[in-house]
């Protein structure tokens, strides 16, 4: 049985084979530009996607789903703007039976015509990208151009990345074979044999405030294409990004002649737990999480009809060592604790330094010079508000200014976090990053995790010390990230063999316009899932290989 073609998947054929082709070569590749500049995506498109966004504000967002009876409007914008877009509402038992109805169709459509719908959502959502970064920006607290990087460009890459992997398994096997077995003097054994790619149920993707659509959009394209429908359960604070999303979907899909509620939004009332509900329905058996270690933890341990997917919290740290290019090491260090004021799950928070200091290209540097330094480059990069705030956005939530005041007493502050009026928006809340000194022996205080502008100057016995703690507490805790700084082979490779044992990627001696807390679809793996900080990487083969498996039959030829 040979899969016709579907137009959508000729429309598309080229971006998934160039899609293919950058997964296996893990080189520099991107289907979607960055740069939101007229010269890439036209003099009105910018205008075009603001309007877009301020028309659902204030009024009810137009989606039309099952089961919805009453609207909520659960958002609150960091930069002080009224939104009050107010969603359709549905229980939780009429999403699960709205999606289960519309599996079968999508299920037997095949892999090539999921694809190509896939696809197509993609480049919907890409025309649309400016109405997206907006929407991200006003829901998260990010400066616009890192929202339309990280919320849009970004988040479609790995997007079409978790496509590419999942076409990758489910085209691994024919879907037809022809078997033929000797049987002595008789005539052979004949069968044929026809291989099913069969989806496991419902999705449920449970979205983040801080990244809602870059954290979302592996997941859900990965069981769209897979043959799951989805149910998207956005963060209360950031439902516009993933409605808007789920809008331009359903649209595609009904354009395709499938069941738009293929893809259905979840927006949760105050108080209510929808996100837990769907998680333990028997139908749903894919969840895609985001978010604290508490709430992952509870959703593997408790959704056990589900295949679980999380990312959680973690201990990401950085080794200085040595370096033969100070100033370029605080400048990228610096830069990575001011980035969105280190609202990242990627962001450095413990940086450990030898209490003897470190050799560098400018003579030997003291602990403090190094902590000072670093220190140094947030201070400067936050001196103007003007530009800072392009850097730090805002703050987004009430829990991040909660650890910025505890953090005042512990340690001794390096550099301290400052209020910072926004010139444009007068309502943000905007916090420049801190720098703690702390010892080895604060380890209490180390070994949780910070969430925000928040990061530790360690001082250890020495880079043997340092490493011992890298593989203590990212042992026990997880993390995303690690660096290391040196000019040393010999500490290099040590570093790489600790990282390796705990299960975290690392970064090292970067100096330039490589940074820790970033990775590029396609090439870098986001998460590794051996540690306890996510239990799978974004995005490989096994991301996506256990979202369907193989059902076959056979007859006699």
């Amino acid at each position: 049985m040979t899969e016709t073609p579907h137009p959508l998947y000729d429309r598309h054929a080229d971006t998934l084979s160039r899609a293919l082709t950058a997964i296996k070569e893990r080189g520099y590749w991107s289907a979607y530009p960055e740069s939101p500049s007229p010269r890439v995506y036209g003099e009105t498109a910018a205008a075009d996607g603001k309007a877009a966004f301020e028309a659902y504000l204030g009024g009810d967002f137009p989606l039309d789903q099952p089961g919805a009876g009453d609207r909520i409007a659960t958002e609150s914008s960091p930069f002080g703007v009224e939104l009050d877009v107010r969603y359709p509402h549905a229980g939780a038992d009429e999403l699960v039976a709205a999606a289960s109805a519309a599996l079968p169709g999508w299920r037997d459509a095949g892999p090539q015509a999921r694809v190509g719908v896939c696809l197509e959502i993609l480049d919907r959502l890409h025309r649309h990208i400016f109405e997206l970064a907006n929407a991200v920006q006003f829901t998260s607290g990010q400066a616009f151009v890192m929202a339309f990087q990280a919320g849009g460009a970004h988040a479609l890459d790995r997007a079409l990345e978790a496509v590419a992997y999942a076409y990758s398994e489910m085209t691994r096997h024919p879907g037809t074979a022809a078997w033929e077995k000797a049987a002595g003097k008789g005539d052979p054994l004949r069968m044929t044999k026809t291989f099913h790619v069969v989806p496991r149920g419902v999705a449920l993707v449970i979205g983040c405030n801080t990244f809602p659509t870059w954290n979302s959009y592996p997941g859900l394209f990965a069981s769209l294409v897979t043959g799951n429908p989805v149910v998207v359960k956005p963060h209360p604070r950031a439902v516009l990004p993933l409605a808007i999303t789920v809008k331009y979907a359903r649209e595609v899909l009904a354009e395709a002649g499938f069941d738009p509620n293929l893809v259905l939004l979840a927006p949760e009332a105050p108080g209510e737990k929808l996100a837990s509900t769907l998680a333990l329905h028997p139908a749903v058996k894919i969840i895609d999480f985001t978010g604290s270690t508490e709430y992952g933890d509870w959703l593997e341990a408790n959704a056990r009809q589900a295949a679980v997917y999380t990312e959680k919290a973690g201990l990401n740290t950085v080794v200085i060592d040595s370096t033969d290019d100070f100033a370029g090491m605080c400048r990228n260090l610096g830069f990575t604790l001011t980035l969105y004021s280190g609202q990242m799950c990627t962001t450095s928070q413990n940086i450990l330094i030898p209490s003897g200091g470190i050799a560098t290209d400018q003579g030997h540097k003291s602990f403090d010079e190094v902590a000072g330094g670093i220190a140094a480059t947030v201070a400067k990069i936050t001196a103007d508000p003007a530009r800072g705030v392009e850097m730090t956005g805002a703050i987004v939530n009430d829990g991040v200014l909660e650890r910025l005041d505890e953090v005042t007493k512990v340690g001794e502050a390096v550099l301290e976090s400052r209020t910072v009026e926004h010139p444009a928006f007068p309502g943000a809340v905007v916090r420049t990053p801190t720098v703690v000194r702390l010892a080895a022996g604060d380890t209490a205080t180390y070994s949780r995790e910070w969430f925000g502008p928040i990061s530790f100057a360690i001082a250890t016995d020495s880079t043997a010390h340092s490493l011992e703690i890298l593989r203590s507490t990212v042992g026990e805790k997880g993390a995303l990230t690690a660096a290391v700084y040196s000019t040393d082979e010999a500490v290099l490779d040590a570093a790489e063999v600790a990282a390796i044992e705990v299960g975290v990627h690392l970064s090292c001696n970067l100096t330039g316009g490589v940074f820790v807390n970033q990775s590029a679809a396609f090439s870098d793996f986001h998460g590794s899932g051996a540690n306890a900080a996510a239990n799978s990487a974004l995005t490989d083969g096994a991301y996506v290989a256990n979202r369907f498996r193989i059902v076959q039959s056979r007859r006699h030829a």
